[in-house]
């Protein structure tokens, strides 16, 4: 003898809705995804791409090296000379013929760099809200380097930069700083290496900077600053930052994520020496 069929009812109110309500959740996720991809990752425009080729033709004429540089890297050139074709192919020739004298072998090792690194005052890690990298740099232990020089400055700014662009990628090529003063004094006010920075961040790492949140500022620096100032272009300046004290963790939350934050700055993220990062 058959037995009865047990019947399965679908709950209108229960399981059907709880499905549509899932869906929704994952659609939304999903825009949310792609927006903050939006956000995050520049893409070329078809100018660009236009001018990027006359760019490319014009400076392999005098260097071929160029057939292995990428577009985005072209771009930022091209940006920071407002899409001037001409005037980004001299940049980028000058900065080629710099690269070549000054990090002939590709890059700056930790040999090169002793003395600076001694100081302890570079750190990397996490990343901003944007997905930029974060270097936070400790201006109260910068003391003029005797030993190596100004060139062995130079050589420790580039080692820096390097390892930030390094954790970039293509549409998301621009790094944090946050520039830390605390203890900021005469001993620190070293003007030519500072000055020899701010060129090389300007003129070889084009469209690198994101932002700059100078912390714990003392107002010894101000007299600095208007020093430094005047060799700042227009398209930096407003890239720097000067944060409130007494809004400093605030401030910083608008662009970094608590965990990605620094344990000092209120985060949960460690401080990691730069060579080490």
């Amino acid at each position: 003898m058959e037995g009865k069929a047990e019947v399965v009812t679908i709950n209108p109110n229960g399981d059907e809705l709880l499905c549509k309500k899932r869906m929704k959740q994952q659609a939304a996720a999903a825009t949310e995804k792609e927006e903050i991809q939006m956000r995050c990752d520049d893409t070329i425009t078809e100018q660009e791409m236009n001018k990027i080729e006359l760019m490319r033709a014009l400076v392999e004429k005098q260097d071929p090296s160029i057939k292995e540089v990428d577009d985005y890297a072209l771009r930022r050139f091209l940006r920071a000379r407002d899409l001037d074709i001409q005037k980004s192919a001299a940049m980028f020739l000058k900065y080629l013929k710099w690269r070549q004298s000054f990090v002939p072998k590709g890059s700056i090792s930790v040999c090169e760099v002793p003395n600076e690194i001694a100081q302890n005052k570079m750190f990397m890690q996490g990343v901003d809200k944007k997905g930029c990298p974060i270097a936070v740099v400790f201006g109260g232990r910068h003391i003029q380097n005797k030993i190596g020089g100004l060139e062995e400055f130079k050589r420790f700014v580039v080692f820096g930069l390097d390892k930030l662009c390094a954790r970039t990628s293509p549409g998301r090529e621009k790094f944090t700083v946050i520039g830390d003063l605390q203890g900021f004094g005469y001993s620190n006010s070293d003007v030519r290496a500072y000055l020899a920075s701010l060129s090389i961040v300007q003129d070889c790492y084009p469209e690198r900077l994101g932002k700059v949140l100078l912390v714990n500022v003392p107002s010894l620096f101000c007299t600095l600053w208007k020093i430094i100032c005047p060799f700042i272009d227009n398209n930096t300046k407003k890239k720097i930052i000067f944060v409130d004290n007494k809004r400093l963790t605030a401030t910083l939350l608008q662009d970094i994520d608590e965990s990605q934050l620094p344990e000092t700055y209120g985060g949960k993220m460690q401080l990691v020496p730069i060579q080490d990062a």
